[in-house]
């Protein structure tokens, strides 16, 4: 029987499976069933950097001025975020007021209580604000690591590439300061030069390297004439982007790799890990197949690695990464015009 167990950020993992931050993370019963069909960690429903502003400024007030501190809060994060639209904040403030800071460390403690394997706590964040006291109290509920989800579009025309790259990996340091566990960054794509960016976040001290998170992406509703969202979920085919960008840096930078977005059988999953990934994140499969399909995707990688010979995952994983081919190219341009000079 082949070994699926992989050591990512140094936990122990007994599948390269780990569950990504969704609402399906957010429930024990939920991360009961993960554990149960072979997920190799978790990673819970993230929690909104604003709402640990929002109760942070909050504090001061007393229950009788509450409502008015929420609004003074309310206030200070959009002045203090050149990123927020107003509009986005107030959902996101709105959501934060039924869902508190409290609660979230309290369901941290409560997850690594029902479960065995590693639960990774996931924060929402743009900024590299205070870090020190929330850090802290997501080590103490008892996270095994933390993984924060960071995306901000470079759209705003008075900033620099250099310095929206920059906030990424000036937050990570800053969170490092603070905690003991592993820390990972979820992040996209938008980089000027991405491979050197990954590069310089990698060695900020982070532990790990989420690649790459799936944003809101905005549609147009022809007929209502209004803004949509026409896929929430990912597809099977959503993939291709991970994978040439986890060969091209697997063996470059200087933490583990995990790959995220569009894994959604074991075949794609196989060939993230030759690609070099460490692990993989799954959730929209999750949504469309069940919980259960954590098992089926295992079984899927453990009959491929038994007809390959693989008795673990470090025999092949990275085997077809840009570093281990004798054709490099083949993740670059060559592959291109191998393929579309064809076309007629």
């Amino acid at each position: 029987m082949a070994n699926l167990s992989v050591k990512y950020m140094g936990l122990d993992l007994k599948s390269p499976i780990i569950v990504g931050s969704s609402g399906l993370s957010n429930s024990i019963a939920n991360l009961k069933k993960m554990e149960t069909a072979g997920a190799g960690a978790v990673v819970l429903k993230s929690i909104f950097e604003e709402q640990i502003q929002l109760e942070t400024e909050a504090r001061v007030h007393s229950d009788k001025d509450q409502m008015d501190s929420w609004n003074a809060a309310f206030d200070d994060v959009i002045n203090k975020n050149p990123f927020a639209f107003e509009e986005a904040l107030s959902y996101i403030l709105g959501y934060a007021r039924e869902n508190t800071l409290s609660e979230y460390l309290g369901f941290i403690t409560e997850a690594k209580k029902a479960l065995t394997i590693p639960v990774i706590a996931s924060v929402n964040c743009i900024t590299s604000f205070d870090w020190t006291d929330f850090s802290r109290r997501i080590e103490y509920a008892g996270a095994d690591a933390i993984e924060l989800n960071v995306y901000v579009l470079p759209s705003d025309f008075d900033r620099s590439g250099t310095h929206v790259e920059g906030l990424y990996a000036n937050l990570a340091r800053e969170v490092k300061k603070h905690v003991k566990i592993p820390v990972s960054l979820k992040i996209g794509y938008y980089f000027s030069s991405l491979a050197n960016s990954v590069k310089t976040i990698s060695e900020s001290g982070i532990e790990g390297l989420v690649l790459f998170n799936r944003p809101f992406s905005p549609d147009i509703d022809i007929e209502k004439v209004e803004l949509s969202n026409k896929s929430i979920f990912s597809g099977d085919d959503e993939y291709l982007t991970t994978l040439r960008w986890m060969g091209l840096l697997s063996g470059k930078v200087k933490c583990d790799l995990v790959a995220s977005t569009g894994n959604h059988s074991s075949e794609t999953i196989i060939k993230q890990l030759l690609a070099g990934a460490t692990a993989v994140e799954v959730v929209s499969v999750l949504y469309k197949d069940g919980v259960e399909v954590i098992s089926k995707l295992n079984k899927g990688i453990s009959t491929w690695m038994d007809k390959h010979k693989f008795e673990k995952i470090a025999d092949f994983r990275g085997k077809l990464s840009k570093t281990n081919l004798q054709n490099p190219a083949a993740y670059e341009r060559v592959q291109f015009m191998k393929n579309y000079s064809q076309i007629e």
